[in-house]
């Protein structure tokens, strides 16, 4: 029988009840096929599903071949290293042993000489060449999950699931691009990759409102978006008009028996029509009207339904749009300036040396190179969090930084009083105005930010900074769209792309750096 996993019906729920994804019917062959939606819409829950580690509320998983999954928030203990991803520990050391001469005949008979070949040519697949004793904790987070992934292939699975692609450079997240474009087993990948994701067989969207294919890459899913939100939004014009024909009607007709039972009281009291008659109509009258009501209301009923499906499909399809006050940066203004710097954290070892730098007016610069190269370091010496070893380092004062974690909210207190606290000249109006337009509306504002998911979380940082009646001059961004989901980046892009501030970008997300107009790149691995 040919590998393929089948949902059937399947509902799920987070662990304290929570409704995550009902009735789901899904089935996934020999593809390669992306997992998107919305940070916690439901994901990771249905990758655990389908390795039995999550119980579903109901429904069923059949899975017919082995499943492998790449888990890239396990916690590393003590002492681990790359071979224990493998789960190959002892018979690695069995293999040493026999190579030593210390092996029993039995155990030489059990040894696997073709371990270390097998392990290097899984760790090749992924562009990694390390030693199999390698700690992991001397690893870069890039490196361990290029290992993660090696461990995977080696155990051979019929279908590859989860994310492979966070904390990746630019040199590893090709290697994973080109290993899944040649894989010929199936694989379930959830990612915000959009890179990625163009080397996939079919996209699975999961939203609040269940679980729909597209068959084809990520620009086709795309293209299928934009005539859907095309379609709901002539729906939502449909059924906003048919909603106010409805209560236009019943206005007219409730203006009518209005005329009408006033005519019926003053004939009755001229007491030209006999008391039984005009009785009889009366009951005629409210029955009739009794009922024209239900019916007015039944439609009334069913045309909110139509338009409250509308806005739903229409909030899960509508891409953020942001207008954001100037910052007035003149062209030729000095933003940042470095000369002949190094600098690190351990004087003999400096991590950046002899580096120029300059930034001048509304440039959008890409920091890039391969792990390791420096680039935290140059974000952290511009952002005034490092000093220079050597060299001279100078900043226009009105920048924000952004880090993955966005300290510069406070997580105790709301998106409201963060935006008060950062803007503190700024009036109520303008606040809720600001926030808005980053769709916090109304009580959404109110939210504490220590319970904002990450992709909230980073909007949230963007509508503080950038929402108010002066934005700075300079952002500094430190891989913004690692964890964010793919509806999250894009309202990233749309804030960006409204700034016209100077940007100092680290990301290895090509196409979010295309997206947001990088003018240049500094290629540290080049410079050092």
């Amino acid at each position: 029988m040919p590998a393929s996993i089948i949902l059937s019906r399947l509902s799920l729920s987070t662990p304290d009840g929570r409704s995550l994804l009902s009735n789901i019917d899904l089935t996934f062959g020999s593809e390669r096929a992306g997992l998107v939606g919305r940070n916690g819409v439901g994901k990771t829950t249905l990758l655990a599903a389908i390795t039995g580690e999550h119980v579903p509320q109901s429904g069923r998983v059949i899975a017919n071949g082995s499943v492998g999954l790449l888990r890239q928030d396990a916690q590393i203990r003590a002492g681990a290293t790359v071979v224990d991803l493998f789960g190959a520990r002892d018979a690695l050391d069995l293999l040493r042993r026999a190579e030593r001469g210390d092996a029993s005949a039995e155990d030489v008979a059990d040894a696997d000489w073709t371990l270390e070949t097998r392990i290097a040519s899984a760790l090749a697949r992924v562009g990694f060449d390390v030693a199999p004793d390698t700690e992991l904790d001397r690893l870069s987070g890039g490196q361990v999950t290029r290992a993660r992934l090696a461990a995977l292939l080696f155990a051979e699975p019929d279908f590859l699931l989860d994310e492979p692609t966070n904390n990746l450079d630019r040199d590893g997240r090709r290697a994973v691009i080109d290993l899944l474009a040649a894989w010929r087993g199936g694989a379930i990948v959830v990612s915000h990759d959009r890179a990625l994701l163009e080397t996939m067989d079919a996209i699975v969207e999961l939203t609040s409102l269940g679980a729909t294919r597209y068959g084809g890459n990520w620009s086709s899913y795309r293209a299928q978006k934009s005539v859907e939100l095309a379609a709901v939004r002539h729906d939502l014009a449909h059924a906003e008009k048919h909603l106010s024909e409805i209560d236009g009607k019943a206005q007219e007709a409730a203006e009518r028996k209005a005329r009408k039972d006033s005519g019926g009281k003053k004939t009755r009291a001229k007491g030209d029509m006999p008391r039984i008659l005009a009785g009889a109509r009366r009951d005629r009258s409210e029955d009739s009207g009794g009922k024209t009501a239900q019916i007015t209301e039944r439609r009334r009923a069913e045309a909110l339904d139509a338009l409250e499906t509308a806005r739903r499909r229409i909030e899960i399809l509508q891409p953020l749009s942001v207008k954001l006050s100037s910052t007035q940066l003149p062209a030729g203004r000095e933003v940042v300036w470095l000369d002949r710097v190094s600098a690190g954290y351990q004087p003999e070892r400096p991590i950046l040396r002899d580096l120029s730098l300059s930034i001048v007016g509304p440039e959008r610069i890409a920091i890039v190179g391969p792990n390791g190269s420096g680039k935290t370091t140059l974000l952290k010496l511009i952002a005034g969090e490092l000093r220079p070893l050597l060299g001279t380092v100078r900043v226009r004062p009105d920048f924000a930084q952004f880090d993955q974690k966005v300290s510069l909210l406070d997580p105790a207190i709301s998106i409201l009083d963060n935006f008060g606290r950062l803007n503190p000249r700024a009036g109520a109006n303008e606040c809720h105005a600001a926030l808005a337009r980053f769709m916090f509306r109304a009580d959404a504002a109110l939210q504490i930010v220590g319970s904002l998911s990450g992709g909230q979380l980073f909007r949230a940082g963007l509508a503080c900074v950038l929402g108010g009646s002066t934005p700075p001059s300079l952002l500094i961004l430190d891989e913004p769209t690692n964890h964010l989901d793919i509806d999250s980046i894009e309202a990233v892009e749309a804030g960006l792309h409204a700034y016209d501030g100077a940007l100092l970008v680290v990301s290895h997300d090509e196409a979010f750096l295309r997206a947001i107009g990088v003018t240049r790149r500094v290629d540290l691995a080049a410079s050092g």
